[in-house]
C-alpha cells in the first residue's frame, strides 16, 4: 500500500454546499405510487437547480436520489452517495407513508447533527406523505434535533404533481438560509486594526464567532496598509482607470488643489490594496478601524479617510464593471460586518447598507420642522404619522443605495458626490461620500448583538422601508446631522419611534433590500441566534410571511427557551 498525495499545485474550487433531494417510501406501496414519488423528487430537484445562488452569481448545486428510501438498506446507500457528492443540506419530499426509524432516522445518523433538514410535502390524502412528515417531525424533535417542515400543496392525483408556487417559494427561502449557514462555515473575514473606536458593541468576539458561525477573523494591523500605501504597492495604471471612472461617471469630487487630489488618490489606492489582500486571504468580508489612529489622532500623521474604499466594497460594481458586493464595515465594527455578511448571502448578493442610528424623527418633531419651512405634510404618509430614522455614516454606504433595486450603475453614479471630509473629525482629510437614498425600498433593518451572560448572539430586527420627503424637508433633515454623508431615511413597519430609539443594540444599523422575513428566521433557527423583536405592534405569526415555528420549540417551552437549551 502507498499513501496518496494531494498535490499543492492542484487547483481546487471553493467549497459550495450541495443540496441533496430524496424521498422516503414504503415497500408495500403499489408501483404507480412509487413511480409518482420518484417523479416528485426529480421534478422538483430540477426546479431547485438554479433557484439558489451565491453573491458571485454561481448557483448552488442540487443532486437527487432516484432510489426511494424504504428501509435501512436504502438509507445507507443514499447516505453514502450523498456524502460522496458533498451534500450538506438535506431536503425530503415524501408523498407516501413510511417508517421513521427505518428511513429518515437511519439516514440522519450518518450526517452531522447540525445538518440542515427540511421536509416539504403536499397535504395529500391518498397515501399520505403528510402523515409521515408529522411522524418524522415528532421523532426528530423529541431527539433534540432541529428540523423544519413545509406542509404545502401539490395535487393528490396524477403522475407528475407539481407543488404550488407558495410551497416552492417557502422551500427556496429555507434553502437560502441553509446554504448561507453551511457556506460561511470555515470562511474568514479580514479586519484591519483593533477594537472599533472602543465600541464594546463592535468587538471582535473571536471565539464566540468561530463557535456560533464557523467564521474566522483574520486580523491585520493598519500599519501594513499604511506601508503598502507609501510603497505604492498597487497597480498605478489601474488607479488611473479607477480615478477616471469616478470623474467620468459620478457627481462632483470636491478639491481645493493638488493636496486634496493626492489624498483622494490615496483613498482609491486603499481600495485596490485592500481588495488584493482580502482576495489573497480568501476573505468573504472585511472591516477597517480608521478612527482614531488612522485618520484622527494628531499625535501621529493622520491619513485620508477610507469612505470611498468602504463604499466600493459594499457595491455590486466598480471601475471594472459588475462584481459581487463584499460586505465591509467602517470602524472595524465586527457585529455590523457579520450582520451585513449574513443579510447579503441570505438575499443572494443584494448590497448591504451600513449607517449610524443617527437621529429618530418623531411625528411631532417632523411637524415642527415642516411648519418652520411652511411645508404641508401629506396626510397619508407613513413617515409623517409614525416617524422615521435618519441613517447616515461617513463610510460603508453602498453606492447601490443611491438608487432603486435593479437600477444600473450608470443610472446611480451621477447621484453620488465626494465632498471633502470634516477636518475637525478627520484631520487626515480625503473625501467623504454623499447621496440620498430614494424612497420605496423595502427590506429588513437590524443588527447582531452579543451577550457574555448567555454566550449567545441576538438579532434585533424589523421590516422597514425607505421614505421620500419633500425636497426642502429632506435637505433640512440632512443638514441637522451631516449633509456631507450618505443619508437613508427609513420607517420600520412595527417599531414605534419610542421603541426604536430605546431598543437599539448599538449605534450602527444595517439593511439589505428584498430580504424575506422567513429566510432570516430560518437562518436564526439554524445558527441558534436569538430573534429579538420587542415591538408591541408586531404579530407573533403572519401566514406566508413568517416561518412556522419548528416543533422542537413547541416541545421545549418556546423559541428562546429552546435556543438557550441548545446552547447549553
Amino acid at each position: 500500500m502507498e499513501a496518496r498525495c494531494i498535490s499543492s499545485k492542484t487547483e481546487t474550487s471553493k467549497a459550495i454546499p450541495v443540496i441533496g433531494v430524496f424521498a422516503t417510501c414504503d415497500p408495500r406501496i403499489d408501483p404507480a405510487a412509487r413511480e409518482r414519488a420518484g417523479n416528485i423528487v426529480k421534478l422538483h430537484a430540477d426546479k431547485l437547480a438554479g433557484a439558489v445562488k451565491l453573491p458571485d452569481g454561481s448557483h448552488v448545486p442540487v443532486i437527487y436520489s432516484d432510489l426511494l428510501i424504504d428501509t435501512e438498506k436504502e438509507a445507507d446507500k443514499v447516505a453514502r452517495s450523498f456524502i460522496a457528492a458533498g451534500v450538506t443540506v438535506l431536503v425530503g419530499l415524501p408523498d407516501t407513508w413510511s417508517f421513521p426509524q427505518l428511513t429518515l432516522i437511519s439516514l440522519l445518523s450518518q450526517f452531522p447533527k447540525d445538518t440542515p433538514l427540511n421536509f416539504t410535502c403536499g397535504n395529500s390524502g391518498p397515501k399520505p406523505g403528510v402523515v409521515f412528515t408529522h411522524a418524522v417531525s415528532g421523532a426528530v424533535a423529541q431527539s433534540g434535533r432541529l428540523m423544519h417542515i413545509n406542509v404545502g400543496t401539490w395535487p393528490d392525483d396524477g403522475m407528475m404533481p407539481e407543488m404550488t408556487k407558495s410551497t416552492f417559494d417557502s422551500l427556496v427561502d429555507w434553502l437560502y438560509s441553509a446554504v448561507t449557514y453551511q457556506y460561511l462555515k470555515g470562511k474568514r473575514v479580514v479586519v484591519f486594526g483593533h477594537d472599533s473606536m472602543g465600541m464594546e458593541t463592535a468587538l471582535q468576539h473571536i471565539i464566540p464567532t468561530r463557535n456560533t458561525f464557523g467564521i474566522e477573523i483574520a486580523r491585520l494591523d493598519m500599519k501594513l496598509l499604511a506601508d503598502m500605501l507609501k510603497k505604492k504597492a498597487y497597480n498605478q495604471e489601474e488607479l488611473k482607470a479607477l480615478r477616471n471612472w469616478i470623474h467620468t461617471d459620478f457627481g462632483k469630487v470636491k478639491s481645493t488643489g493638488a493636496e486634496d487630489d493626492a489624498r483622494f488618490n490615496d483613498s482609491l489606492a486603499m481600495y485596490l490594496i485592500t481588495r488584493d489582500l482580502i482576495k489573497d486571504l480568501d476573505g468573504v468580508g472585511g472591516g477597517f478601524m480608521s478612527q482614531l489612529e488612522w485618520g484622527s489622532d494628531r499625535r501621529g500623521l493622520p491619513l485620508p479617510v477610507a469612505d470611498a474604499m468602504e463604499s466600493l466594497f459594499n457595491s455590486t460594481f466598480d471601475h471594472n464593471g459588475p462584481k459581487p458586493a463584499l460586505p465591509f464595515a467602517t470602524e472595524a465594527d465586527m457585529q455590523g460586518l457579520l450582520t451585513m455578511l449574513f443579510f447579503t448571502y441570505l438575499t443572494g448578493g443584494n448590497p448591504p447598507l451600513f449607517m449610524d442610528f443617527r437621529k429618530v424623527w418623531e411625528p411631532w418633531e417632523i411637524k415642527a420642522l415642516a411648519d418652520k419651512l411652511n411645508i404641508k405634510l401629506p396626510a397619508d404618509a407613513k413617515w409623517a404619522t409614525r416617524g422615521f430614522v435618519d441613517g447616515n455614516n461617513s463610510g460603508s454606504a453602498s453606492f447601490n443605495w443611491a438608487g432603486l433595486p435593479g437600477e444600473s450603475a450608470k443610472a446611480v453614479t451621477p447621484r453620488i458626490s465626494f465632498p471633502l471630509a470634516d477636518g475637525d473629525y478627520f484631520p487626515g482629510m480625503g473625501n467623504s461620500v454623499t447621496f440620498l437614498t430614494p424612497g420605496g425600498i423595502r427590506g429588513i433593518a437590524g443588527r447582531l448583538a452579543y451577550s457574555a451572560l448567555s454566550g449567545m448572539f441576538s438579532m434585533i430586527w424589523d421590516e422597514a422601508e425607505t421614505v421620500d420627503l419633500p425636497e426642502a424637508l429632506a435637505t433640512a433633515v440632512c443638514n441637522k446631522t451631516d449633509a456631507n454623508w450618505p443619508h437613508t431615511l427609513i420607517t420600520p413597519d412595527f417599531a414605534s419611534m419610542a421603541e426604536y430609539k430605546h431598543y437599539a443594540p448599538a449605534n450602527h444599523l444595517h439593511m439589505n433590500w428584498n430580504l424575506p422575513v422567513a429566510r432570516l428566521q430560518f437562518w436564526m433557527d439554524l445558527t441558534n441566534v436569538l430573534s429579538v423583536t420587542p415591538w408591541q405592534a408586531k404579530p407573533a405569526f403572519r401566514e406566508n410571511i413568517d416561518r412556522p415555528l419548528p416543533l422542537l420549540y413547541l416541545l421545549n417551552g418556546g423559541e428562546n427557551q429552546t435556543k438557550l437549551l441548545r446552547k447549553a
